[in-house]
Formats: structure tokens, sequence, C-alpha cells
């Protein structure tokens, strides 16, 4: 395993067609250049009035990367991964963990450029952040949400054994948003984290309140 100067950025997943790597401030270019326009960033976001709409998407896309990275606390982190298939790259994947320590619940998402949907992926990345909550990370839970009418997002959750929880109301928008939740023990009878390999976690351990020595560890 090459060596990092930063242990979050040894952590390294792969599953059958994708390898996502936690990412670095050198893939933000690519990354911006692949923002999907049906994407919606975060609306409390902060915008530029001299900068267009793409640009402002750039910006809030930089920014949560650096907020991610320099703001980590083992108590609320977002973990963001760069998401390839054969080497190009095809999307985001973050996992967070708002409250960690005291409920060891992860929340997640995700996007995809789009001639990379439709063919399982979401499926399998998410799959592969999940197996690492549950597993080297040891959480309880899983929680998601997405509006209604995101049949992809809500189709990808179902699929992993997540359950529908409770509904709420965006503010900004007054859209509708369906709130979802997998068990660590649904996660588990289910199988799925054979389908993933985990490398390079063991010495981002302390980072998430951790002991490193606790059990075997990839």
């Amino acid at each position: 395993m090459e060596r990092v100067a930063w242990p979050l950025h040894g952590i390294r997943l792969r599953t059958a067609d994708l390898d996502l790597t936690v990412m670095t401030e050198a893939d933000l270019p690519t990354l911006c250049s692949l923002l999907p326009d049906d994407l919606e960033l975060n609306p409390h976001a902060t915008t530029y009035a001299g900068l267009d709409g793409a640009a402002n998407r750039r910006a809030v896309l930089s920014q949560g990367y650096w907020r991610a990275l320099g703001m980590w606390s083992p108590d609320d982190w977002a973990l963001p991964f760069v998401v390839r298939a054969d080497g190009d790259v095809v999307g985001a994947q973050w996992l967070e963990g708002p409250d960690w320590r005291a409920d060891r619940i992860v929340d997640s998402s995700s996007w995809l450029v789009a001639t990379a949907r439709g063919r399982g992926l979401g499926t399998q990345m998410r799959a592969a952040v999940l197996a690492l909550a549950f597993g080297p990370l040891r959480a309880t839970a899983a929680i998601s949400s997405a509006v209604v009418g995101n049949a992809a997002s809500l189709g990808v959750s179902r699929a992993l054994g997540y359950r529908d929880t409770r509904r709420s109301v965006l503010e900004h928008s007054g859209e509708t948003l369906q709130h979802v939740r997998l068990e660590r023990a649904a996660w588990e009878a289910a199988g799925r984290a054979r389908e993933v390999g985990i490398d390079g976690v063991r010495p981002a351990l302390p980072l998430f309140g951790l002991d490193p020595v606790e059990g075997p560890q990839p």
C-alpha cells in the first residue's frame, strides 16, 4: 500500500465493476467537469453573485470537499469517495457520520454521470460504503433519503434492504422527502459485504474514534 500523508486517503473499496478511493484535491477538476445538470446540491450552500450557475455548482462541490476533510472530527465526519469504472471517473459517493460517537449511524449520498446510470452501479457504490460502515467502522444502522419522485435513489435503497421510516417536506422546494433506514442485522443477513473488497482502513480508525487493535480490520 502506498504511504499517504492523511490516513483517510489510504482507504480503497472495490466492487465487481467499481473502484472507490477517497477524494483528493487533484480529483476536483475532473469531478467539476462531470457534475450532472440534474444533480441537486446543498440548497443552503453559499452562492456567489459574480458566478453563473455552473460555476456556483463547482464551488459547492469544491468547498464541500474542503469542508469535509478540513473540519473532520470523530463526532461529525463526511467521507467523500471518487467512483471509477474501468479507470474512468463516473461519479462520487459520500458516507457521513453526523453524530457518529453518539449513535453510530451513517448517512449517504451520491451521483453518477448520465452515461453510467441504469447499469446497477449506484447499488454497487452504495453497497461499497455500507460494507465499510458495517464492517471496519462498526456502524449500527444506515439512513438515507430522497424526494419521492427519485425512483433511482429509492430503488437503490430498497434493493439493499432499507425500509421506509417517515416522510418530511423540504422547506426550500416544498417537495416530499422519503426517509429510509437499514439495520445492521438486515445488512449482515443479506451477505452483500462479501461482494466488496476493503483496504487501508486500519490506519484511519483513530480518526473515527475507533481502536485499531479491537479485532481484525483491513
